[in-house]
């Protein structure tokens, strides 16, 4: 279920830049703790290349978007199918999710979807409401929240720059000290 390339790079990606910031966080902390302002000014340097990998990396999202588009309906695809042919509960949750995160119904919307399908489904609000097809939800929800996800990608990078001047601060009053400063 899970051997989708979509999936595969998301969770890569992720567990990536988790090792990563874990790293960095750490070894900024310890510098820290030490005052050791060689350590410190290592972590503010890798604060500004996180801080500018960010803002690379969101404008790429921003830029390949369809490409995502296109792996999150791959994915979604392969969920359904399998659903269809197995109806495991475990992938009957990953449908469910989708069809609530998105307020959408299988490949056909749910006045045509099969009824082991329909399951999974959001209720309509109203008598009237048809639940559409996931596939045109999906990219239309992507191409919609695109802007939206490379504001929090600059978000992030900004929050990081807010930390690397406050790191050059911290460097700064610790070369102001005096060296017999206990400790």
């Amino acid at each position: 279920m899970f051997n989708t390339s979509a999936f595969v790079i998301g969770v890569t990606v992720l567990i990536t830049l988790g090792s990563v910031l874990l790293g960095v966080v750490a070894f900024g902390a310890f510098s820290a703790h030490k005052e050791n302002r060689w350590g410190i000014g290592l972590f503010a340097a890798l604060l500004a290349l996180l801080a500018g990998s960010v803002a690379v990396l969101g404008g790429l999202a921003y830029l390949r978007r369809h490409e995502v588009e296109a792996q999150l309906l791959e994915f979604y695809s392969t969920v359904y199918a399998l659903y269809l042919a197995e109806n495991d509960p475990a992938i009957a949750v990953t449908l469910t999710l989708f069809h609530s995160a998105f307020h959408c119904c299988g490949m056909l919307g749910d006045l045509l979807e099969f009824n082991q399908v329909k399951q999974t489904c959001p209720k309509p609000s109203g008598i009237w409401e048809i639940v559409p097809a996931c596939p045109a939800v999906i990219a239309s929800a992507i191409e919609s929240k695109a802007s939206v996800v490379m504001g929090i990608f600059f978000g992030t990078g900004a929050v990081l720059l807010a930390a690397l001047v406050c790191t050059i601060m911290l460097i700064r009053n610790i070369k102001k000290r005096p060296r017999w400063h206990s400790r």
